[in-house]
């Protein structure tokens, strides 16, 4: 499935720009409406998934790339998350990365696709050697950052292989559609940095993500809660303060703050 790929400026802003050898790269306001706009040519489902997920080809005009699809219709029934809101949990995550900036999560849209509305988010082609633990070696950054939002965000399942290193470089979360539940159910393999203060250039930027989640008619607000049942709104609420008032990342609890399986 050959695609032509599509340059995420990442914290470029929403202004296009142009790389170091002048090649125009795009906003992510742009690749959000390219993926929703672009027409579904062709899929294959992906092996080996807990939910539905297909890897597909979009057009739009003479462009083609993937996208990563995950059909609402094709998720399986869990006690603790409501059936069909997995797509939305997605959705969610890029919005609170993006408002960040920290710019860890791929382009995510909600839109219809062959198998009814599901979650559209752009594929990042990647090291498939590459994972947490290789990343971790390396001293990445970034993955401190990740642990932050993942505890923003309340995931329940970041495992070592939902952490991307793109081709270009740069480092990805994926699978983020058990997050946000109103209970703490934080389960991750990132817990080398317990204890770690959050410094201060970033937590103004949980207060800027505070402060846009704040008004009900602010833009990101509407659509959050839009999303999100109203407590769970109301929880991300609450942890993004708890966090802003005492910025260290949690210790493990026994038992319950690993996935499994772990990669």
């Amino acid at each position: 499935m050959a695609a032509m790929p599509i340059d995420d400026p990442g914290a470029k802003g929403e202004e296009s720009a142009t790389d170091e050898d002048g090649a125009r790269t795009m906003s992510p306001g742009e690749i959000e409406r390219l993926l929703a706009e672009a027409t579904v040519e062709g899929g294959k489902l992906v092996p080996h998934g807990s939910n539905y997920t297909f890897a597909v080809q979009l057009q739009s005009g003479d462009l083609n790339f993937l996208g990563i699809y995950k059909p609402a219709g094709g998720e399986r029934p869990l006690w603790d998350f409501p059936y069909g809101t997995l797509h939305f949990r997605e959705r969610c995550s890029f919005l609170i990365s993006q408002a960040l900036g920290w710019n860890l999560v791929p382009p995510t849209v909600i839109r219809e696709g062959p198998h009814g509305e599901g979650s559209m988010q752009l594929y990042i082609a990647h090291n498939r050697s590459a994972n947490y633990f290789t990343l971790l070696e390396e001293g990445r950054p970034e993955l401190f950052l990740m642990a932050v939002l993942d505890l923003i965000i309340n995931n329940t399942d970041r495992k070592g292989g939902h952490c991307l290193k793109g081709n270009d470089g740069r480092v990805w979360g994926i699978d983020h559609g058990l997050t946000f539940h109103a209970e703490q159910k934080l389960r991750t393999v990132i817990w080398e940095f317990s204890g770690q203060e959050l410094p201060g250039n970033h937590v103004e930027d949980l207060k800027r993500l505070e402060t846009s989640l704040g008004g009900a008619d602010a833009p990101l607000a509407r659509e959050v809660n839009s999303l999100l049942d109203p407590e769970e709104s109301a929880m991300l609420r609450r942890r993004i303060r708890a966090f802003i008032e005492s910025p260290r990342l949690p210790h493990p609890e026994e038992y319950r703050s690993f996935p499994w399986p772990p990669v």
